[in-house]
């Protein structure tokens, strides 16, 4: 099995746990995940899957897609419902207008600073751990862009909201720089991811989903194969003879009368579907494979 199992992950489970939970049930350690979920996060979690691990670099560039609730009238230590108060605790009533007006100063390129509790890492090692022994963490600004924020609904002291935003964006982050910004505080208090790069929250199965497919043996239905993946790049049919030089680091030649574009990646396919690896363009129809599989 060569290819992307994108698992509804369940509030609770950290995104490893949805890893070796999916390693039993293929029976391979090659599966790694394409981006964590914070426990507290629910939604689209993409795993991969055998030799399509090797395409890892390229499946992590996309955009996400969030369901969030944020909860107004305090902050916490964790930005999240999670952790402990750090401010009274107070049950304003929302305005929408005005939530919506802070909102616009959230979108577009924006410098964000990360949760002191993340997996952003400080000298090679995760915030997190250096949190839990008391070690003072200093994490600096990044640059995200937040596309779109659409106000779904406001209900007493909580909001909730559908955040389009680029790999790197910290929900959390949202939640309690929003909170600053109201005067009030704020934190995530439940997230739903709904889209993450190609893969879509209507591919995604549940733990006991996948649990009855791998009872059936028919665990490979929730599998996109490794040829699917990638829409954007351009795919080229390769023979037998082919595949085997690519394989052996080849440089490989595609037709010249189908229109590429200019594309500087495409796919290397058999005939029967199957991806051979991933071609960087060299020179006009000739490529080299970055990434064999």
């Amino acid at each position: 099995m060569d290819g992307v199992i994108v698992v509804d992950k369940p509030e609770g489970w950290t995104s490893h746990d949805a890893v070796n939970k999916v390693r039993r049930l293929v029976g391979t350690r090659k599966v790694g995940h394409l981006g964590t979920l914070d426990p507290l996060a629910t939604g689209v979690l993409p795993l991969v899957v055998g030799r399509a691990t090797r395409l890892a670099q390229f499946l992590m560039r996309g955009d996400k897609t969030y369901d969030a609730v944020v909860r107004f009238g305090y902050s916490t230590d964790t930005y999240d419902r999670d952790g402990v108060p750090t401010c009274p605790v107070s049950e304003p009533e929302l305005d929408r207008a005005r939530l919506e007006t802070v909102l616009q100063g959230f979108q577009g390129l924006i410098r964000q600073m990360p949760p002191p509790i993340s997996a952003k890492k400080v000298g090679g090692t995760p915030a997190y751990r250096l949190v839990r022994r008391k070690i003072p963490v200093e994490l600096k600004p990044v640059e995200v862009t937040v596309y779109s924020v659409e106000v779904l609904s406001v209900q007493g002291p909580e909001a909730r909201l559908l955040v389009r935003c680029s790999q790197g964006t910290y929900m959390r982050s949202i939640a309690h720089d929003l909170g600053q910004a109201l005067g009030c505080g704020g934190f995530l208090k439940s997230l739903r991811r709904l889209a993450s790069g190609d893969f879509r929250i209507e591919q995604a199965r549940t733990i006991p989903e996948l649990e009855e497919l791998a009872r059936a043996g028919r665990l490979e239905e929730a599998l996109i194969p490794a040829a699917e993946l990638l829409p954007q790049f351009p795919s080229e049919t390769v023979d037998s003879l082919t595949a085997r030089q690519i394989r052996q680091g080849r440089d490989f030649r595609v037709s010249p009368f189908r229109d590429r574009a200019g594309a500087r990646y495409i796919k290397a396919v058999t005939p029967d579907g199957q991806l051979v690896a991933i071609g960087e363009q060299k020179l006009p129809n000739l490529y080299h494979p970055c990434v064999v599989l």
